[in-house]
């Protein structure tokens, strides 16, 4: 690549304004989250090939593409991914925390090095394909194209006498994008920018002004095919992060990141890696359908099918508002108070009309005030929802006060 030479700036320009303190906090958790899903699935690529997934029996039953933990903890450590067994035991709970792999009958919530068996969402299926991963993937397919073409704008690049990796102008990427026929115009091609740093794929140089149509300088901060080692992915700035998104496992703790699938990539000697461009078994298929231009995925990618929710419901049949409130219906109302710690309550609500708890967080303060799996959610904060689906249900408790009283109806024993 060459290096081109950018005159210093003594003043801004009209329209770059600084970016707010919360803006440039949002985009490092979704940087992070973006480095743990490639992470992941570079470790899922190199266990199909090494074959530590495979199809299981246990109790009679076979469970596709899976593994044991305790022998993927053993790996880990062969091949110096982890230096201990505590450190496995945190990398494989990093991923379960980021909605990657999971118990295959989803009965254990954190990860345990023991002879049980996990999956990788993406063999399933279950990865669910949130707006944000969208913009992940559409970061990537454009990353890709770029670093694949003959005088790509991607070059190292000198500004007040600093050199910087895969850079670009914004005016530069807008030309791009509209000439490529990634954007309809410059205005879309300039909203499609800001999303991708919004989502910490790419930056300003100094991380000071969002993306603009100008001659600023921004860089990918992301390089999609540098080989992660899983030990960075502990190294992030905050404390263990989990997602507010409505398809997280615990989408009511306020931490941080979220749920989100990626056509993702194999793993190369030369320690990079390429688009897959074979189908697994079970893995990845592609996606199509996709009707908003601003997200719509290139044909080269792929992947898993979409997951609007948690995969499985833990109810096991389907129940109707007229059943729990029929006479004599043999269920129970109970109110819950749940005083929420620093980082939430600690449980999610799925479904609708009416929702249901699909999971509990054992150490949270739902499970201390007795929320348990199954319970169906009468009101929330002295408001009837009965009618209402998971997503609104989840909106009001996040935008609530701290202390949440939930009326709950469950099946008398």
């Amino acid at each position: 690549m060459g290096c081109a030479v950018l005159p210093a700036r003594s003043r801004p320009q009209p329209g770059m304004e600084p970016l707010s303190g919360a803006l440039k906090k949002r985009a490092t958790e979704q940087h992070h989250r973006a480095e743990v899903m490639i992470a992941g699935e570079q470790l899922r690529l190199r266990l199909h090939d090494g074959k530590l997934i495979k199809d299981r029996r246990y109790h009679l039953r076979t469970y596709p593409n899976c593994f044991v933990a305790k022998e993927l903890t053993d790996w880990l450590i062969d091949h110096k991914e982890a230096p201990d067994r505590e450190t496995g035991i945190r990398l494989m709970q990093k991923l379960m925390d980021h909605y990657i792999i999971h118990h295959v009958c989803d009965e254990h919530s954190d990860y345990k090095d023991a002879k049980l068996l996990y999956r990788f969402r993406k063999d399933d299926g279950t990865f669910p394909l949130s707006k944000d991963v969208k913009v992940f993937m559409r970061g990537q397919s454009l990353y890709e194209k770029l670093v694949s073409v003959e005088g790509s704008i991607l070059k190292v690049r000198e500004e007040n006498s600093v050199k910087y990796q895969r850079a670009f102008l914004g005016s530069e990427m807008v030309e791009w994008l509209v000439q490529e026929g990634e954007a309809e115009s410059r205005r879309e091609a300039v909203e499609l920018g800001q999303a991708l740093l919004e989502h910490g794929i790419i930056q300003h140089v100094s991380n000071r002004h969002h993306f603009l149509d100008s001659d600023i300088l921004y860089q990918f901060w992301i390089n999609f095919r540098r080989r992660r080692r899983l030990t960075e992915l502990l190294s992030e700035n905050s404390s263990r992060a989990l997602s507010e998104s409505p398809d997280s496992p615990f989408c009511l703790r306020k931490l941080n990141p979220e749920p989100g699938n990626t056509s993702f990539l194999s793993v190369q000697p030369n320690k990079e890696i390429k688009v897959v461009s074979a189908v697994r078994r079970s893995s990845i298929t592609s996606l199509a359908g996709n009707s908003n231009p601003y997200f719509s995925i290139t044909p080269t990618l792929v992947f898993p099918p979409v997951a609007e929710c948690n995969p499985k419901s833990v109810l096991k049949r389907p129940v109707t508002n007229e059943e729990l409130l029929s006479p004599g219906a043999p269920y129970v109302k109970k109110m819950l108070t749940i005083v929420g710690d620093a980082v939430g309550w600690g449980f999610v609500v799925r479904g609708g009309r009416p929702c249901h708890i699909q999971a509990v967080d054992p150490g949270g303060p739902a499970a201390a005030a007795g929320m348990k799996v199954c319970q169906f959610v009468f009101s929330v904060n002295g408001m009837y929802v009965l009618h209402l689906d998971y997503q609104t249900i989840s909106s009001l408790i996040m935008t609530g006060p701290r202390t949440l009283v939930m009326e709950i109806m469950e099946a008398i024993e």
